[in-house]
């Protein structure tokens, strides 16, 4: 079974750029809102109800800002209380919660993108345009998760050996600093070994080959067909204006046009589209083998 993430890395590059560059460069509340719920139709689609455990970030990223952002944002006509005869305004938290929607699904889809993207095929996209950078982002993605680990490691080392205490916010922080100049330490003696590696497998001594693994089939060439008409539509809505809202001084909801109307579905099916696919691959498999 060939689900969205197995198929050319290139389509699926183009996938997670195209369903996240509109939604963080438009005001609006409806897009993340579509983001938001075509996140959670991939994730519940291909971990099932494991994947509340990425996207619990979502709703408590907009009811964060929802909260903060009228602390220290005043504007807006529409005033609901007043602290310290400071206004709250109805405005200023609903420009939070939507962009604490946009933030949180956004950065759901990054967590996927790290996990679909690996090492292999972020080389794969970027080898032949750039191999150099090729080669930085996909170390960099590898020591995201390395570092994370390794600092896991050293922290229960400490705590093992009686030098990490938690009891007071003074040995917190003092634990925190142990284990980040632990962290300084280990990644120059990793990066060091990383060095003399790859110049003793002739880095840099010759021409550069390439190797791919993956190749293009036709359902590849549908899946960016579709990517890329679909990312285009959403980028044209956003650079004509004619999806988003304003929210001071007073929440204002654009029109909604023909064009508007036909941005926000056409979105919506470019957010829900990885989703779409596993469904329609689970049912295609379910019909080979009989069941």
């Amino acid at each position: 079974m060939k689900r969205f993430e197995d198929h050319n890395p290139i389509a699926v590059f183009l996938y997670f750029a195209g369903v996240t560059v509109p939604v963080m460069f438009c005001r609006d509340w409806l897009l993340p809102l579509l983001c938001a719920a075509g996140v959670m139709l991939y994730g519940f689609s291909s971990e099932g109800p494991a994947a509340g455990n990425k996207l619990w970030l979502i709703p408590a990223a907009a009811a964060l800002l929802a909260v903060i952002n009228p602390i220290f944002n005043h504007n807006g006509m529409t005033v609901v209380l007043l602290v310290n005869d400071m206004p709250v305004t109805l405005e200023a938290a609903a420009y939070g919660a939507a962009t604490g929607l946009m933030l949180g699904a956004v950065f759901a889809w990054f967590r996927y993108f790290s996990e679909v993207m690996t090492s292999d095929r972020i080389l794969y996209v970027f080898g032949a345009v750039s191999p150099k950078l090729a080669l930085i982002l996909s170390m960099t993605l590898r020591y995201i998760p390395l570092y994370s680990r390794q600092a896991g490691i050293v922290r229960r080392a400490a705590r093992a050996s009686g030098a990490g205490r938690d009891e007071t916010v003074l040995d917190h922080v003092r634990t925190g600093l142990r284990v980040f100049s632990v962290l300084v330490t280990w990644g120059l003696e990793n990066g060091l070994v990383t060095a003399d590696s790859m110049v003793a497998r002739g880095y840099g001594g010759a021409r550069r080959t390439r190797y791919a693994i993956y190749s293009w089939r036709k359902r590849d060439y549908l899946l960016l067909a579709a990517v890329l008409i679909l990312t285009g539509a959403a980028v044209t809505a956003v650079a004509a204006d004619w999806v988003g809202m304003d929210f001071y001084p007073y929440i204002a909801v654009r029109e909604m046009t023909p064009l508007t109307a036909a941005a926000y579905t056409l979105y919506a099916i470019l957010a829900a589209l990885p989703a779409a696919v596993n469904l329609a691959e689970r049912v295609s498999w379910h019909r080979r083998i009989g069941s």
